[in-house]
């Protein structure tokens, strides 16, 4: 990874036809798009075929979507809020992503929405607990959307300067956390690489 080749894998937790999560996702990735040298992948349960963790045998999906975020520089999460915690749509997704999980050591930004007035509060308490558990960097700030049937139409348009802002930030502050954290550290690394093998070249 050079400096300005930023992978980032969005995580959908929803697979209802027109739902919410999509919307708001729709938003961080169009955010995403905006930032020189970023690449956005989508994982998208709903097109996948995914089982219980030991149900998964000769089933490509499971390989496959591990690989996709084995290579992310940093993931999106978005999640509906039900009863009172993130979907099991995405905890299926978290549990094909093995032991020890391909999220290790990655920063992790969260998004949540929900139909009633509190918002996703509970719902991302719980994934980012889950998230720190299998040693994921979940960033601060994570953003909730309350009311979330009045912020978006039917179209998708959100109708809620306020809130599109904060969804949006989410996109910018995790490529900022990347661009402060991660690529000095891998251009670093390359850098030692580079001498490493040219002081080799000199020996041989």
């Amino acid at each position: 990874m050079t400096e300005r080749d930023i992978r980032i894998v969005v995580i959908k937790g929803s697979v209802r036809p027109g739902n919410y999560t999509s919307m708001a996702v729709a938003l961080v990735i169009d955010e995403l798009g905006k930032h020189a040298g970023v690449s956005v992948e989508v994982i998208d349960p709903g097109v996948l075929d995914l089982s219980p963790p030991g149900m998964e045998e000769g089933k490509p999906d499971p390989k496959r979507i591990r690989e996709i975020v084995k290579t992310a520089t940093g993931i999106v999460l978005a999640t509906p809020e039900y009863h009172g915690s993130f979907s099991s749509t995405m905890k299926l997704v978290i549990e094909n992503l093995g032991f020890p999980s391909v999220m290790s050591g990655k920063p992790v930004a969260l998004l949540g929405v929900a139909a009633g007035s509190i918002g996703a509060i509970k719902s991302l308490e719980s994934l980012g607990s889950v998230c720190q558990h299998i040693g994921a960097i979940v960033l601060p700030g994570p953003v909730s959307v309350s009311n979330v049937r009045d912020v978006f139409d039917e179209d998708g348009n959100c109708l809620d300067a306020a809130i599109e802002k904060r969804v949006r930030s989410l996109a910018t502050n995790l490529i900022h956390y990347i661009e402060d954290n991660i690529c000095p550290r891998i251009s670093l690394e390359a850098y030692v690489r580079e001498k490493e093998m040219a002081e080799e070249g000199v020996r041989m």
